[in-house]
């Protein structure tokens, strides 16, 4: 299964002029809101509560926010590129500009960590990264998670 199937419609933008970790999570949430029918509040706060857990800037300019939330029936991912990156306290320093925000089921054990798992290891691809970066618009970006060729993403 294809990082895109995670993703609903709409779910995936790009160029979003977030100027911290805090505002880029809070765009997302409104997003997952639109798409979940949760209340945008309660998915940022579960994310935020998670982020102090310890960050999930993993590195490479990538984070991968996740949250378990009552009331979403199965597990689901927004993906966001930032047009400057945020700190996120990734393990290497740097700055992240690739956000997916995974949110599953309260009781979404196994199936929970198998899609975390599965987006950090498409994320830790370097051409994936750099066709992330590349791509025009939202469309090309959901073609890259999908895990379709690059068309004309220079």
């Amino acid at each position: 299964m294809a990082l895109a199937d995670l993703i609903p419609d709409g779910g995936a933008s790009v160029d979003f002029g977030a100027s911290s970790r805090k505002q880029a999570l809070q765009a997302m949430s409104e997003t997952a809101a639109l798409a979940t029918g949760l209340n945008a509040r309660t998915i940022f706060e579960a994310v935020l509560q998670r982020e102090r857990l310890g960050s999930t800037g993993v590195g490479q300019g990538v984070a991968i926010p996740h949250a378990r939330l009552p009331g979403i029936d199965q597990v689901i991912g927004f993906f966001m590129r930032l047009r400057a990156p945020v700190d996120f306290e990734s393990i290497d320093g740097q700055p992240a500009d690739l956000i997916f925000l995974l949110l599953a089921p309260e009781d979404a054990g196994a199936e929970h960590l198998k899609a975390l798992a599965r987006v950090s290891r498409m994320l830790r691809r370097e051409d994936v990264r750099q066709r992330l970066r590349a791509a025009p618009d939202a469309e090309a970006v959901y073609a890259v998670l999908a895990g379709e060729p690059a068309t004309d993403a220079a």
